[in-house]
């Protein structure tokens, strides 16, 4: 499985501008609405399915990475939204370093497989400092989806 297999190409930012973890998430959330992949009317909801699953334990998984994730009855297959905040965010990472790269999925209900695949697949991509440092580095949306196709090509 590749990352552009599911992330919305239309659906990035290379410069996140919210403070806190609820704004990353609504952002991301906009980004899937912009898209056109969620219907602007389903936003508040498919925002509330992620905090909550936030609540369950933090999705900032160490190294400036969080993978905000949920499943929700407004998809039909896996879709994913991509961002990076310059600043970093507070997010309660496992390791309490702020977070910077954003790799926001969310999954149908009865899917399980394709979601945690993808899951891993972004975990293991992005152990790579180089790949992280990049994505952090990139000046635009563009460079961004440059970077994780050479990445998927690279890692395939």
């Amino acid at each position: 499985m590749k990352i552009l297999d599911f992330l919305n190409q239309k659906a990035v930012s290379a410069d996140l501008m919210s403070e806190d973890k609820k704004g990353v998430i609504e952002e991301l959330v906009g980004l899937l609405v912009k898209a056109g992949e969620l219907k602007p009317k389903v936003r508040e909801d498919v925002t509330k399915v992620l905090l909550n699953r936030e609540a369950l334990g933090s999705t900032g998984i160490g190294q400036g990475v969080a993978i905000p994730h949920g499943k929700c009855e407004y998809v039909k297959e896996l879709i994913g939204a991509f961002g990076v905040s310059k600043k970093g965010i507070n997010f309660d990472s496992l390791d309490g370093e702020s977070a910077y790269i954003f790799f926001l999925l969310l999954a149908p209900i009865e899917s399980s497989g394709p979601h945690l695949k993808a899951l891993a697949r972004i975990s293991k991509l992005l152990k790579d400092k180089y790949f992280r440092d990049s994505l952090k580095k990139a000046e635009s949306e563009k460079a961004i989806l440059h970077i994780i196709k050479e990445e998927d090509l690279r890692r395939s």
